[in-house]
């Protein structure tokens, strides 16, 4: 009896240690794909568990590197000794001020391992530029995409090129010139998306961008650097989504060519002729808009295919953009609108309404959706009403009335009662009062 409660036992040892160790038996394959989504130094903590576990790392295709107390001798160690033959992912986050005078060897040995995606941050309190490698960007076809971030200076004498790049992130980079700005974009015959942050004519006066390519566009401006002047000049004959926001302080947002676009966002732009901003989105589908200040009517346009447009109201004056938009875009099927007052409405104001009842009113608007609706102002009642009152194919309408005190509730209610006692033009239409998410 005593025999067998020994080989029971040992056999139960065997059994857990089997399956502690199961892990091991998985597939190489699988066993780097679950490794990939762990961070690289634990992973590389892993080759002392056993002989299989030494070598593993070694073929991650995915690394992510942060140094600010290693020795860069130690980052280029890890890299040579990685051996897969293609480098899926490498991320590399430099705050060590000394590692700044290696970026070449690493960037070199990232291309030399085919790298796919590489993302460089470089962050330092004393605010130097590190020189982004120019040299070793004469030809590249295996990398798809660069994130670059802060403290890189980009410094392109001669036309790069990135055959294989199909997205571009620059956040806080310096140009050495515009002429550094052309040769990078014009490099790359395949990118599609593109997203630039960066101070107001910080580097370059005038940020072209002239890519056949690209899809996708995002400019977010921090005009926080006190400098004003300079511009864009965009010419992307493929372009379908664009989103400019935080344009303060400069000259110009010239659209040249963009006869594909579908959707655009428009924020916080102002100072500039947003009449060539308004001319030069009359293709598009879609559209979200937010101007600061008073901005300029193209005269003539139609927006014959805009089918959803989105109005940040952010004074009276935004009111008769409404208007305008109305009028011109006679496809319209949804309307949002988003209330931002600052100013009190002036005692007798009206509003500009259309001349003649817009044909997106009579013949496709379905559904009106206002957020922060100021139930309390003359000005947004008149609007409200007006809309009610002409659109003959609204189903829905939603309202989300600004918040007030409780002791105000009772004088909202009151309010929203005689926006829903208008005699509605459609008489399917569905009338709302709820918050709406934004």
């Amino acid at each position: 009896m005593e025999q067998k409660r020994k080989i029971g036992g040992e056999s139960l040892r065997n059994e857990d240690a089997m399956k502690k160790d199961m892990i091991s038996e998985l597939p190489e394959a699988l066993l780097l794909h679950i490794l990939s989504s762990v961070p690289t130094k634990a992973v590389i903590a892993t080759s002392v568990l056993s002989k299989r576990w030494r070598s593993l790392w070694k073929m991650l295709p995915k690394l992510e590197l942060y140094f600010e107390h290693d020795s860069s001798e130690d980052v280029y160690r890890l890299l040579i000794l990685h051996k897969a033959p293609i480098l899926e992912s490498l991320h590399l986050s430099i705050e060590d001020k000394s590692a700044r005078l290696d970026i070449r060897i690493l960037i070199g040995i990232a291309f030399s391992r085919h790298v796919r995606e590489l993302v460089l941050s470089f962050c330092h309190e004393d605010q130097h530029t590190v020189r982004f490698p120019s040299v070793l960007c004469s030809y590249n076809d295996t990398l798809e995409v660069l994130k670059l971030t802060q403290h890189i200076l980009l410094d392109f004498p001669s036309r790069v090129c990135f055959k294989s790049l199909r997205e571009l992130h620059l956040y806080y980079v310096e140009f050495d010139d515009e002429a550094s700005v052309c040769n990078l974009l014009s490099g790359c015959p395949r990118l599609q998306d593109l997203v630039v942050e960066r101070h107001s004519n910080f580097d370059v006066e005038t940020y072209t961008i002239t890519v056949p390519s690209l899809q996708r566009l995002t400019i977010e401006e921090d005009s926080s650097q006190d400098m004003d002047g300079g511009g864009y000049v965009i010419n992307a004959p493929s372009l379908k989504y664009l989103n400019i926001e935080g344009l303060y302080r400069i000259d110009f947002c010239l659209i040249e060519n963009a006869p594909e676009l579908v959707e655009a966002k428009i924020g916080d732009v102002s100072d500039i002729a947003n009449e060539n901003i308004l001319a030069s989105l009359i293709l598009a589908k879609r559209l979200s808009f937010y101007f600061p200040l008073e901005i300029k009517y193209p005269t003539g346009i139609i927006f014959y295919q805009l089918v959803s447009l989105e109005l940040v109201i952010n004074e009276i004056i935004w009111l008769n953009l409404l208007s305008f938009m109305l009028d011109s875009s006679p496809k319209l099927q949804i309307l949002k609108l988003i209330g931002r007052y600052r100013e009190e409405c002036p005692v007798g104001w009206e509003w500009n309404q259309p001349k003649r009842v817009p044909e997106c009113l009579l013949l496709h608007l379905e559904t009106l959706v206002w957020t922060r609706y100021g139930w309390q102002r003359e000005d947004e009642k008149q609007v409200a009403t007006y809309i009610l009152k002409n659109a003959r194919q609204l189903k829905k309408a939603t309202f989300d009335p600004k918040y007030v005190e409780p002791e105000e509730l009772e004088k909202r209610r009151e309010m929203l009662d005689v926006l829903a006692s208008v005699a509605r033009a459609s008489t399917s239409s569905h009338l709302v009062f709820e918050p709406v998410d934004l």
